[in-house]
């Protein structure tokens, strides 16, 4: 069976990483917790909050792996000798991932009563032109290459 493409466009070069990280995105589960805000900081800022009450910095940990952001939360083992007649505050463990398009950076990350913040700045976008030279090869020659610089 053969898979429809989005990018199978013979005008569209280059595109394969853009599609896996497309791949990534649909395969994370579409689970609720903990519940987050994105929001748009100045110009070129984001700012991700997650609620996280209940979880200090030492049980929460934030890492870039493969152009992802992953986010865990794993509280501490519980203290038996607590008795609950309602528990309704969520202390489970989790993972939230957000896939960074390239030049994102994290700026930093900062827990403020129960909410997980984490800064992102996203690079201007710039026109790039560059020539490329065009080299012309033997007559006989059927082979072309192009080196771009």
């Amino acid at each position: 069976m053969t898979r429809l493409s989005l990018f199978n466009n013979p005008l569209l070069l280059g595109f394969d990483q853009f599609e896996r990280s497309l791949d990534r995105i649909a395969k994370t589960s579409a689970e609720g917790y903990p519940p987050y805000n994105i929001e748009q900081i100045g110009e070129n800022g984001l700012r991700i909050t997650l609620a996280v009450a209940g979880f200090s910095t030492a049980d929460l940990s934030v890492h870039i792996e493969d152009n992802q952001l992953v986010i865990r939360g794993k509280q501490a083992d519980e203290d038996d000798t607590r008795i609950y007649l309602h528990r309704g505050i969520a202390a489970r463990q989790f993972q939230r991932a957000f896939v960074l398009a390239d030049g994102i950076e994290v700026a930093g990350a900062s827990l403020d009563n129960g909410l997980l913040s984490i800064d992102l700045t996203r690079p201007p976008l710039e026109s790039r032109v560059r020539k490329v030279e065009i080299r012309s090869t033997p007559s006989g020659s059927k082979r072309r290459t192009v080196d771009v610089a």
